[in-house]
């Protein structure tokens, strides 16, 4: 591989055992008995090799060949030691910063008085003991995110009301789902306790929301037999999001890309979907019509594509009394569908998986999510248009959640009173 291409490893690989480093002087200080402190340093450090390893084969050889749920735990050791690791980090420069500022403390008044300057006291053990027992908090919430939390399945409720909604069409029930992500997923069995509640709401119509995969097509084959069953009376419908696309890993060819896209939406029209790609349908009851209208990914923050085209698939959908978006990316919402298509009664979105971390209670709404997106998790409404963005059924990157727990949206349609 170029040296281009291994750089950003090694750069990234220099700062993490410099935090390392920096977190073994400061915690192997607690051992007071030799044989303790070699067996500490053997596991720190024998861990740090693993994981460099690993992630250098994966840079360098790629993925192929690995065991799925191998990598994701891989990840998942990684992510969660250097998470503590960072918590212990905070403590450990507080204490040095205090320590910093006594030892110039002492020396400006050594060099006032004449006196010899005081020694500067060592890092306090009582200090580096806190760091760890706070640290023990997130280890143990993103452990229990990955036991529990990652399929901890909940079935959100949520009555939408809608100004010239069709009296054919009250009672409506609509299900979404969003960022299956399909390649994270190591079990069978409880995935197929989320599609169990899928099926138990009875949906009318269901939308999927985009990011089926993680990146290749391949990775959805195994579990084909299980979405099969997601099926409605109405309709399923679906979109691209930003991970469908391949965009983040390499291809052999242009081709090959285009080849991987292709594949992923034969996948789901087999299982029964219409993917909406820059277009709208109609559906219709006792002579009533509803435009749904889906568009390829359209990100507004960052390096998030916008591969969709609303104004094409917006065409011919005008005088539908109803119109109901399915576009992956919230960002979308609030720069190009209300400034542009303030006729568009709801979007439906997903994208940000609530960042897999957080607080959703009554009273109590919060998640690093919200500092990325005004717009995270959620209904949201602006004049006359709304928005849902659901959290995500599945995960990314850390393979679990915590507070933030993989949702189905079930929707009931009802005519606004005013």
């Amino acid at each position: 591989m170029a040296a281009q291409k291994l750089l950003p490893f090694f750069i990234i690989t220099l700062l993490i055992l410099s935090i390392d480093l920096y977190v073994f002087q400061s915690v192997r200080t607690l051992f007071q008995n030799s044989e303790p402190r070699r067996w500490f340093s053997y596991a720190f450090w024998g861990f740090t090799l693993f994981t460099f390893s690993i992630f250098l084969y994966f840079r360098i050889v790629g993925q192929a060949g690995i065991p799925r749920m191998f990598l994701v735990f891989a990840f998942a050791s990684f992510f969660i030691v250097s998470f503590s690791k960072l918590v212990v980090v905070f403590f450990l420069l507080i204490g040095d910063a205090s320590r910093g500022i006594g030892f110039l403390v002492h020396l400006a008044k050594s060099q006032f008085s004449g006196n010899p300057m005081a020694h500067s006291p060592g890092r306090s053990a009582t200090l580096v003991k806190i760091g760890l027992s706070v640290a023990a908090i997130p280890f143990i919430s993103f452990i229990y995110g990955i036991v529990k939390g990652a399929y901890r399945y909940q079935v959100k409720t949520v009555k939408l009301s809608l100004k010239n909604l069709p009296e054919a069409f009250e009672g409506l029930k609509l299900v979404q789902i969003s960022d299956i992500h399909v390649g994270s997923f190591y079990d069978k069995l409880v995935v197929q306790k989320g599609i169990d509640l899928i099926i138990k709401e009875k949906p009318d119509l269901i939308f999927f929301t985009g990011d089926l995969v993680n990146n290749e097509a391949t990775e959805v084959v195994d579990y084909l037999e299980i979405f099969k069953q997601i099926k409605a009376p109405m309709g399923v419908f679906s979109v691209l999001g930003n991970h469908d696309y391949g965009d983040y890993i390499f291809w052999d060819s242009i081709e090959a890309k285009r080849d991987n896209l292709k594949k992923l939406i034969s996948h789901q029209e087999n299982l029964g979907w219409k993917v909406l790609m820059d277009e709208h349908v109609t559906i219709e009851k006792e002579g009533a019509k509803m435009a749904i209208i889906g568009i390829q990914n359209w990100g507004a923050k960052g390096n998030f594509p916008k591969y969709g085209d609303l104004a094409k698939a917006y065409q011919g959908a005008e005088n539908y009394p109803v119109k109901l978006l399915l576009s992956h990316d919230p960002s979308h919402w609030q720069a190009q569908v209300i400034p542009q298509f303030p006729s568009i009664d709801v979007m439906f979105s997903g994208h940000t998986h609530g960042m897999q971390f957080g607080v959703d209670i009554p009273g109590l709404k919060w998640s690093p999510a919200q500092y990325i997106y005004k717009q995270w998790s959620g209904l949201y409404e602006i004049g006359k248009q709304q928005l849902y963005v659901n959290p995500g059924f599945g995960f990314l990157g850390y393979p679990g959640r915590v507070g933030i727990w993989p949702e189905i949206t079930s929707f009931t349609l009802t005519r606004a009173t005013s």
